[in-house]
């Protein structure tokens, strides 16, 4: 049985499922890793049901009726933005006076716990799914996943930061106007916009119910397209459900891109510029024709969305509750739903705006019959100090290229490119029609072999560079990817680079600490070869991590097998006189296995 230390920061269902069937781990363990991460991160205001075996312990005692070879997502644990019904588990929708305990599930919740997945908990979001920011909450402004300081994107603040944090394998969202999209980004995560209806929204509070979409955040291409088979079913007890197949991913003939300037915002405006053009180099080198298109067709449609009659369907679904409940609703977001009740918004306005969108629809479809359309996920992103001064710009400006897409019933899929900057992540967007979601399949799995790849180059160079800003470590044990402490890696903002191995120099000691800690000596006589990890920190926060390290452990120089030296832990001799020498096992991992 492996141990739950050596569980990955980062969850998949492949990782998991693959130990599962291989009786190396248990859900059990998994989830009670994820009530620890969960408790942790609880100042980062990720949940409002956090996770608790009170209410997981009956989906964990249901698997043994479940045979995991026919349940494609056996033990896979996962999270629920907080507009969409857990059975048994209060909905607020981010208003706490808004609350009620459903009898039933989501149709989506459903067929994924048939699935074999388990629940852990229901995530924050802003108020009634009306926000990109992730801040418009009574429960807490949610932070980054990477950057604290940051904000997570909204609506679906939780959900992203949930996987993002080790806290879950996917999440679900909902997407009315960017909100499954935007938080993904923000945190370097895949977001999957299916088409509208292909997932049945019943069961989900509405925002703007002929536009409202569930979606999922997960880690990769592949773990979002598991999910997208087990809910994808036609629901004849929703009346927004439709019939649409599984699409089985291609590339499409052409990819579009923006042919006017783009408009790029907030404190890393720069550095989100510089990353738009490098994706487009990117995509340049797929050998796909590109077609530079005149994007303001898809500004002035975005537009529509919160500019004119369409925000009524907003108050025609929330209107009786904020004004029978005075007080209750957090002001910018009350702020935005009465302007659904500005007395222009006639209902002629409305038919007129409406045949204004059947004709750009009508160009759209046209222009990406065998097409996708590629922007940036979004133009920029800003602290939240920076939203809380100005909460309505800062939210408008976020959405400016997603507001759009269900408007004009487009699928689509933000997928991480390469950051703008330190733990800034930069996201791209690609579009389809409905009936081409697998365009934007076949694309997102393109990306993700090509920036594999390029990432795999960018290590080893990274660890050949002499690179000032930040320090390469040698990590021998706790810290390790997967054991408890590889945490407090993250929260200084270090990337795993590869796994190395020390010169024949070293002896490794089991130190009598509590927990118990590997103990690195270096010695020119009758050593071993150690197996370790080199991990990148930013020089910024080395010395505070360095700080935290307790005696014996200290930080010196470690000689690797290729004659180079790098920063890595390192222990006072003093303490291995008694400890046991476990030099033989060549690893820490090895004594833990």
């Amino acid at each position: 049985m492996i141990s739950p230390l050596k569980m990955p920061y980062e969850l998949s269902i492949q990782w998991l499922r693959t130990h599962y069937l291989k009786n190396k781990i248990t859900p059990q363990e998994v989830i009670d890793v994820i009530i620890q991460r969960s408790k942790q991160d609880e100042h980062m205001n990720i949940w409002i049901t956090p996770p608790d075996l009170a209410f997981i312990q009956p989906y964990l005692d249901n698997l043994t009726d479940i045979n995991i070879e026919q349940a494609p997502l056996w033990g896979i644990p996962f999270a629920i933005k907080d507009n969409i019904d857990l059975a048994g588990i209060s909905t607020t929708a981010g208003c706490p006076d808004y609350t009620f305990i459903p009898s039933q599930h989501a149709t989506v919740v459903k067929h994924l716990i048939e699935a074999g997945a388990i629940p852990v908990g229901k995530t924050n979001l802003d108020q009634f799914a009306t926000g990109l920011v992730g801040t418009r909450s009574p429960y807490g402004e949610t932070h980054n996943a990477l950057k604290g300081e940051m904000i997570s994107g909204g609506s679906s603040a939780g959900s992203p930061v949930a996987v993002a944090r080790g806290q879950a394998a996917f999440s679900l969202g909902t997407d009315t106007a960017g909100s499954g999209r935007v938080p993904a980004a923000l945190n370097r995560l895949v977001g999957f916009k299916p088409s509208l209806g292909a997932w049945s929204t019943k069961g989900v509070v509405p925002a703007c119910a002929s536009l409202d979409c569930v979606t999922v955040f997960s880690h990769n291409i592949e773990d979002a397209k598991i999910v997208d088979h087990v809910v994808r079913k036609y629901d004849d007890q929703n009346a927004w459900s439709k019939e649409l197949p599984i699409p089985s991913p291609k590339l499409p003939k052409k990819i579009c891109l923006p042919k006017s300037p783009l408009h790029f915002f907030g404190p890393y405006g720069n550095q989100y510029k510089a990353a738009w053009y490098k994706s487009v180099e990117q995509i340049k080198s797929w050998g796909i024709p590109i077609e530079w298109i005149d994007n303001h067709l898809f500004s002035n449609v975005a537009k529509l969305l919160y500019e004119g009659p369409f925000i009524a369907e907003r108050w025609a679904d929330l209107g009786s509750f904020v004004d029978n409940h005075p007080g209750s609703t957090f002001p910018v977001t009350e702020k935005v739903l009465k302007s659904g009740a500005n007395e222009n918004f006639t209902a002629s306005l409305l038919f007129d705006t409406m045949h204004k969108l059947k004709q750009y629809k009508l160009q759209v479809k046209k222009l990406l019959s065998d097409s996708v359309f590629i922007t940036p996920t979004a133009g920029g992103t800003w602290t939240r100090e920076q939203v809380r001064k100005e909460p309505i710009r800062t939210n408008s400006e976020m959405g400016e290229y997603t507001n759009h897409c269900n408007l004009l019933d487009l699928c689509a899929i933000s997928v991480p490119f390469e950051d703008a900057d330190q733990d800034i992540p930069f996201g791209v967007t690609f579009f389809a029609l409905s009936e081409h979601e697998d365009f934007i399949l076949g694309l997102a799995e393109k990306c993700q072999v090509n920036s594999t790849e390029m990432e795999s180059q960018a290590n080893i160079e990274l660890v050949s560079s002499n690179d000032s800003d930040s320090v390469l470590l040698a990590v021998c044990g706790l810290h390790m990817q997967g054991l408890s402490l590889e945490h407090e890696l993250h929260e200084h903002r270090a990337t795993f680079i590869r796994e190395a191995e020390t010169a024949k120099k070293y002896r490794m000691f089991k130190l009598s600490t509590n927990p118990p800690k590997p103990g690195l000596i270096k010695t020119e006589k009758e050593g071993s070869s150690i197996k370790i990890e080199l991990w990148k920190c930013p020089s910024v926060t080395f010395g505070s991590f360095v700080a935290n390290i307790p005696s014996p452990l200290c930080i010196g120089k470690v000689e690797l097998k290729d004659g180079s030296e790098v920063q890595g832990f390192i222990c006072e001799p003093y303490a291995t006189e008694y400890a046991e020498d476990i030099s033989n096992l060549g690893s820490w991992r090895e004594l833990i296995r």
